[in-house]
């Protein structure tokens, strides 16, 4: 008798944007894996009735995308430590009898990003300078501290916001005007830009890098274009850069382990169908 064909899925509202399912499925054509990864839109206001439907349909589990991210933790039977310190889930995994656990990936997918490209480098080199103060933003904030950063500087346009992730995360978070970045990119060993800032159909990113230091690490969470202007800018200053598709690369390993029992490989080849 032939086990069940294992599904998963991404659910938002909207959903037809997210890279995800093109992810997953080479993932599974390239293993030669039983499954599915489907793209489903979700609105707000069914969102309880999905999550106590898609476990007796036979899915093991869904990413998380906006709006829900946020709400999934309320819904969830058992919720990760890094979940909760985050504020929002982009991983659960639905086990026996319909149970939902709630997970955050983000932030070691974006740890994992810069290791890749960087192989060797940690937070404990030195400050970091975080752009945003967002859902992304709180991930990678969790992410810095919990490998080593001394201190995180989260500049936001709107202060009360970067206030926010100091009373969530503790002293080590700095908040700081968004006036103030000049000044912070002279001494950061790491800029981070969370916001959506710079990507296509965006404002740019007004940020002057003048006066960063060749060693200093930057990154870029947009990923449309692939080399942002603050990326271009950053090679201009002799920087080290990552663009932001690694992020969404490697946040994706632990849920395609869990659903389909297999632990998948973030290379080129997986860079290349995902951009096809």
């Amino acid at each position: 008798m032939k086990k069940d064909i294992p599904l998963a899925g991404v659910i938002g509202d909207p959903v037809a944007h997210s890279l995800s399912p093109k992810l997953h499925g080479h993932w599974l054509a390239r293993y030669g894996l039983r499954g599915h990864y489907i793209p489903m839109r979700v609105a707000q206001s069914d969102l309880v009735q999905v999550l106590r439907t898609l476990p007796l349909m036979g899915f093991k589990g869904v990413n998380v995308t906006i709006p829900h991210k946020e709400h999934v933790l309320s819904l969830a039977d058992t919720v990760t430590d890094r979940a909760a310190l985050i504020g929002a889930a982009n991983t659960l995994t639905f086990t026996g009898q319909g149970r939902v656990q709630a997970d955050n990936t983000d932030g070691s997918g974006f740890l994992s990003n810069i290791r890749q490209s960087i192989p060797g480098w940690n937070a404990t080199q030195g400050p970091a300078l975080v752009l945003g103060s967002g859902g992304a933003a709180k991930a990678i904030v969790w992410a810095l501290l919990n490998d080593g950063a001394p201190v995180v500087h989260v500049a936001n346009r709107t202060r009360a916001r970067a206030d926010g992730l100091k009373e969530q995360f503790g002293a080590k978070v700095v908040p700081q005007d968004w006036t103030a970045i000049p000044a912070l990119v002279r001494d950061a060993a790491l800029i981070v830009n969370t916001t959506s800032l710079g990507m296509q159909g965006q404002p740019p990113l007004a940020v002057s890098l003048s006066g960063v230091k060749p060693v200093t690490v930057v990154t870029d969470i947009v990923y449309t274009p692939l080399r942002t202007q603050l990326l271009e800018e950053a090679e201009k200053h002799g920087c080290q850069t990552v663009d932001g598709l690694g992020m969404l690369l490697h946040q994706a390993v632990p849920g395609f382990e869990r659903w389909f029992s297999y632990t998948p490989t973030v290379d080129d080849e997986l860079r290349a169908a995902v951009l096809a």
